[in-house]
Parts: C-alpha cells; sequence; structure tokens
C-alpha cells in the first residue's frame, strides 16, 4: 500500500458515506480568520497583567517625548529672552534658571531611558511568550494531525512553519511595541503639540502623514505577495534539503551527488531571485512615502518663520516644531520597515494559521475497551484509492479470534499495510466497519474508541523502521516509560536483540545515532520489535517488520513472541503482513488478500491450493 493512499484514508469519511473535504476549525470560518496577523496579536489576552504594564510604559515613555520636545522649546525661549542667565549688580551671572531647564530635561531624559530599558525588556519578554505558545501550539497539532496530512504537505513545509514563519511572526510581535505602538503615540502627541502651537501649522504635517501611510497601506498587498514567493521558494530549499540529507544512502548508492547539488543549486539560485526581486521593490517604493512626509520640513520652516515674525510663535518652539517634523520622517521611515515586517509576517502568520486551524480527521471516542485478550473484525470494509477513483480494499472481511496468529500475505500493492493502519486508526476506512473486542466482552467499532486507550492496546510496527537519536533506553521506553532495565533488557532478548545489547559500549545508555544510523537494518528492525514487546500490546501487527532478518534471528523473533504469549496467557494476537515462507509457517492461519479482499483463509497447507498463494511465497507446485 502506497502512501499516498494511506493519505487518502485519513481524509476518508464515516462508515458508508463518500470522503469529505478536509475539516476546518471555527476559528478558520470566522471573519477574524481573514486577518491572521491580528489572530497572532490577540494571543497577548494570554497574558493581560504583562500586557497592561508594557503598554503603559510605552505610553509614559513615548508621550513625554512630545513633553521633552516642548521643553526644549521653552528652555530655547528662555535663552532667547535673556531669562536663563542674568548678570547680577555685583557683576556676576545668575545661571539659576539655565541649571533648572539642564537639571529638568536631563532628569527627564533619564527617566525615560530607564523606563526604555524595563519596557524594552518587557516587550521582548511578552513577544517571546507568544511565540513560545505559538511554537507549542504548532508542536501539537503537528502531532495530532493525520499521517496524510504530513504526506501531503511534506517536511520542508513543516520545518518552514516552525522556524521561518514562526521567526518572522516574533518579528512583528517584537515591532508591534517597538515600533507601532510606540510609532502611534509619539505620532499621536506630536501632531497634537503642533496643533497646539497653532492649527494650520500643523494640519499640512498632518495630511502629509496621512498621505505617506495610505501610500504604505496601497504597498502592503504587494510586499505580502512578493514574502509568498520568497516563502515558497524557501520551501523547496527546505524539502531538497531535508531530502538530500534523510536520503543520503540512496544519493550515494546510486552517485546521485552532483545531480542532487545542481537541483539543490537550482533552488537556492531560484530563492535568491525571489529574495532579490523582492529587496529591489522594497528599495524603490518605501523611500516614497518618506520623501512625502519630508516635505513638513518645507513647511514648518515657511510658515512657522510667518508666525515668527507675526509675534504669533517664539523661536524656541518653531525649533521645538521643527524638532517634530524630524521625529514625524523619522517616525515614517520606522513605518515602512514596520510595514514590510508586517507584510512578511501576514503571510507566514496565514501559513501557521492555516496549519493550526486543519482539524484533525481522526477522533477518538469515549469507549474504553474492557480488559482481556482482542481480536479484530472487518466487515466488508471500503478503502478508495486518491482521488477516490478506485477501491484498494473492497468489501473486505475477516475475523482475527483473540489470542491468535495470523499471516497476512498479499501482491505488493495489494493494501496489506493499509489493511492494518486500519486496527489502531493511523487510517480510517471509506466504508464498513472495523471492530475490536472479543466474543466475552463484545466487539466496538474503532471509531467509537477513546483513541490513546486503542493505540497502547493495539500496535504497529511499520515497514518503515524509524529510531529517535537518542539513547537506546529511551527509544525503547518510548512504549513503556516507567520500564526498568530488566524489563528492557527482556523486551530485547525476546526480540533476538540480547547480543546487539552486549556489544554497544555503554549499554543501553549508547547514543544510537540519527535514525540509529550507527546500527544495520536488521538491528533496527529488532530494536523496533522489542519496543513493540515492551509495551505488552494485546494486538501486535507485524508489517514486513522481520523482512531484514535473516530465517534463524526471525525464528527466534517469532519464539520469543510465542513465548511472550504464553507467559501471558495467550492474551497477544499477532497479524504477520509477509511475503516470507519462513513467516507464514509460524502462523496457525493464512490469510490471502488480493482483488481488495480476503480471496482465501486456511492453514497454510489448505492454501498451497491456491496458484497465487503459492507464486507469492515463491513455492512451484512440485514442492507444494
Amino acid at each position: 500500500m502506497t502512501q499516498a493512499t494511506i493519505a487518502t484514508a485519513h481524509h476518508a469519511a464515516p462508515s458508508g458515506t463518500s470522503p469529505s473535504p478536509s475539516v476546518r476549525s471555527p476559528l478558520a470560518r470566522s471573519p477574524l480568520a481573514r486577518y491572521p496577523l491580528l489572530r497572532s496579536l490577540a494571543l497577548y489576552r494570554k497574558i493581560p497583567v504583562l500586557f497592561t504594564a508594557t503598554f503603559a510604559l510605552f505610553a509614559v515613555i513615548n508621550l513625554s517625548l512630545s513633553l521633552q520636545q516642548w521643553l526644549v522649546g521653552r528652555a530655547l525661549d528662555a535663552v532667547n529672552s535673556g531669562k536663563a542667565a542674568t548678570r547680577l549688580p555685583d557683576g556676576s551671572i545668575d545661571f539659576s534658571v539655565a541649571l533648572h531647564w539642564a537639571a529638568l530635561l536631563v532628569a527627564l531624559a533619564t527617566a525615560r531611558g530607564v523606563l526604555q530599558y524595563i519596557s524594552g525588556m518587557c516587550s521582548i519578554r511578552a513577544s517571546q511568550s507568544l511565540l513560545s505558545t505559538l511554537r507549542e501550539k504548532i508542536l501539537v497539532q503537528v502531532q495530532s494531525l493525520q499521517l496524510g496530512y504530513h504526506w501531503q504537505h511534506g517536511m520542508g513545509e513543516m520545518i518552514t512553519r516552525t522556524t521561518r514563519d514562526a521567526d518572522k511572526l516574533r518579528d512583528a510581535l517584537v515591532a508591534f511595541w517597538r515600533q507601532t505602538v510606540e510609532t502611534a503615540l509619539v505620532v499621536g502627541a506630536a501632531m497634537g503639540l503642533l496643533f497646539w502651537y497653532d492649527r494650520v501649522l500643523g494640519l499640512v504635517p498632518f495630511l502629509l502623514t496621512v498621505i505617506g501611510f495610505l501610500i504604505f497601506v496601497r504597498q502592503t498587498d504587494t510586499l505580502v505577495v512578493l514574502d509568498r514567493n520568497v516563502s515558497d521558494a524557501y520551501d523547496q530549499v527546505n524539502q531538497d534539503l531535508s531530502e538530500g540529507i534523510g536520503g543520503v544512502r540512496v544519493i550515494k548508492s546510486f552517485r546521485l551527488e552532483q545531480s542532487r547539488i545542481r537541483k539543490f543549486q537550482g533552488h537556492v539560485g531560484f530563492f535568491l531571485d525571489q529574495s532579490r526581486h523582492a529587496l529591489a521593490w522594497c528599495s524603490s517604493r518605501i523611500p516614497i512615502p518618506q520623501a512625502v512626509v519630508a516635505l513638513g520640513h518645507v513647511w514648518i520652516m515657511a510658515y512657522g518663520a510667518h508666525l515668527v515674525v507675526a509675534g504669533r510663535l517664539g523661536i524656541g518652539e518653531l525649533v521645538s516644531a521643527l524638532l517634530i517634523a524630524t521625529t514625524l520622517v523619522f517616525r515614517v521611515e520606522t513605518i515602512g520597515r514596520v510595514m514590510r515586517i508586517f507584510a512578511d509576517a501576514r503571510a507566514s502568520a496565514a501559513r501557521i494559521w492555516d496549519l493550526l486551524d486543519e482539524r484533525p480527521s481522526i477522533v477518538g471516542g469515549d469507549v474504553v475497551l474492557p480488559d482481556g485478550t482482542l481480536g479484530f473484525r472487518l466487515n466488508a470494509v471500503r478503502l478508495l484509492s486518491p482521488g477516490g477513483e478506485t477501491a484498494v480494499l473492497d468489501d473486505c472481511s475477516l475475523t482475527v479470534e483473540p489470542g491468535q496468529i495470523v499471516a497476512l500475505v498479499g501482491a505488493t500493492g495489494s493494501g496489506k499495510s493499509s489493511l492494518a493502519s486500519l486496527l489502531p486508526r493511523l487510517a480510517d476506512a471509506s466504508g464498513g466497519a472495523v471492530a475490536i473486542g472479543s466474543d466475552a466482552n463484545g466487539w466496538h467499532d474503532v471509531r467509537r474508541l477513546d483513541l490513546a486507550a486503542l493505540r497502547r492496546r493495539v500496535h504497529v510496527v511499520p515497514q518503515d523502521i524509524f529510531l529517535f537519536s537518542d539513547t537506546l533506553a529511551a527509544n525503547l521506553r518510548a512504549a513503556a516509560p516507567d520500564a526498568d532495565d530488566a524489563a528492557l533488557e527482556e523486551a530485547l532478548s525476546l526480540a533476538g536483540a540480547g547480543e546487539l545489547l552486549a556489544r554497544l559500549p555503554e549499554g543501553l545508555e549508547t547514543r544510537i545515532g540519527d535514525r540509529g544510523v550507527t546500527l544495520s537494518g536488521g538491528q533496527r528492525q529488532r530494536l523496533c520489535l522489542a519496543r513493540a514487546l515492551l509495551g505488552r500490546p494485546d494486538i501486535l501487527v507485524l508489517d514486513d517488520a522481520t523482512s531484514a532478518l535473516d530465517a534463524v534471528t526471525e525464528r527466534a523473533v517469532l519464539t520469543g513472541i510465542r513465548n511472550l504469549r504464553a507467559a501471558h496467557g495467550g492474551r497477544m494476537t499477532v497479524l504477520l503482513v509477509t511475503s516470507k515462507l519462513s513467516s507464514v509457517l509460524q502462523a496457525e492461519r493464512a490469510l490471502l488478500l488480493a482483488g481488495g479482499r480476503i480471496r482465501a483463509s486456511g492453514k497454510h497447507e489448505d492454501l498451497l491450493l491456491d496458484p497465487l498463494y503459492r507464486d507469492l511465497l515463491g513455492i512451484d507446485r512440485a514442492a507444494a
């Protein structure tokens, strides 16, 4: 069974219905879903105290900037009027007024500096808190989504969501405080001070600032498109890099190094082209609003001089107004950077929320299986291939009684792995029913069972072996976190890996490398078998899980499984998905899967009459 087929199964509809499209969360259908960046900023509600304190600090700091500029104007007026320093009758000079203004300005600047440090730390802490929350949500979502989603979107895309997109969103969260809140407060206070000096004096800079802001807004959509193009190109780089690392053995075996390097260089080159195009556009467009707002200097200088001559504005107030105009220009430049950051983050936030809004298509029920030996039944099960055009399994029915060891034989692509994945609900059937239980305790549809409890009692050892880049003990304890060293050693012995443990330099604490790269294929298979046996499942499915073992080792492993069953009263039901005669001979019954259904069932000797069965096991008629 191909991965794509299993992916289709994951999106399958309930029994008796046709597959339905992916289900989105209620928030994904709400008006807020149109603004993914606002949804991200709305996470600040989870830290209300820190948010309120940070906002208050930014308000005090940035509103006090206008107070500082106003005080500079008053101080200059005092100097211009000769009040800052006066000559006393004895000929000495009194600097008390000047010192008063200097002390006031220094005190205000010092207080603003201290508060800026505190607010900066608070904003970073708040932003990092939100980023941690978001990354935790991504990890939880990635773990909960069905396997089909992962195969459909690829590892490179997942990595991009949790790294580049999350980092861009972090930049926006930081910019929200440092640029958005700060800029809004500074611009608002600066315009208020200009209007306080003279309404007409403040009107033109206000209009120019609004025009500059509108230009930025019009540029945002283009910035988002450019960032999406860059991100898509980055996805390809990540995907190619992941494949290059994960498939290094295949690449070396077929001498594909140069072709893979050329392909990777092509993806990197395309990514650089998209990045250069985005940077070039930004460099040529972003300065335009800044130039528009900078015209406010000309107006303030010209009209302010007129007000000074008319006696309606002091020299210090004119200097203060020019300082305010300079502040507006720098803030508009900041708005340009913020708009770009937010445009990038908006695209990244959309991709992140697309992932977070995806609802798992496989959701457990609330029924818990009773204690006791378990078997399984398939009743007229139907499973569609990708696109829903053909049925991989069609009217497939079988019953495996509790405690049996059954071998499932079928041609490549006949649906053996898909059938096995139905038992722990790694996939869902498109039609029919899959049940777990026994005649004594009743049979239960897997759709109604608690998912975690089901998977603790039904374990599939797949064809694709996976080991974590951790110690041997940590890999084994994935199935039983509380198992002691004696239990680990027993599981290794049952899986025929006792001699492997003896050869490892640090025993159970030996690190086995990425995906068990330091071990052979057969050793990795035995460790995966040991991990499954350690969990003491009631139903164990070995999906070609002994394909890399020689006949002697395989016999020892299957004997170990029989011994484990005997020690637990024959409770374990075993399904061997295999094409090896040596495995079939260890089973009590054999099943032949062909044409999407069970074509034959019985003892090995009885099935030898079927030519397809003999061909699949490589048995000629004379030998049979």
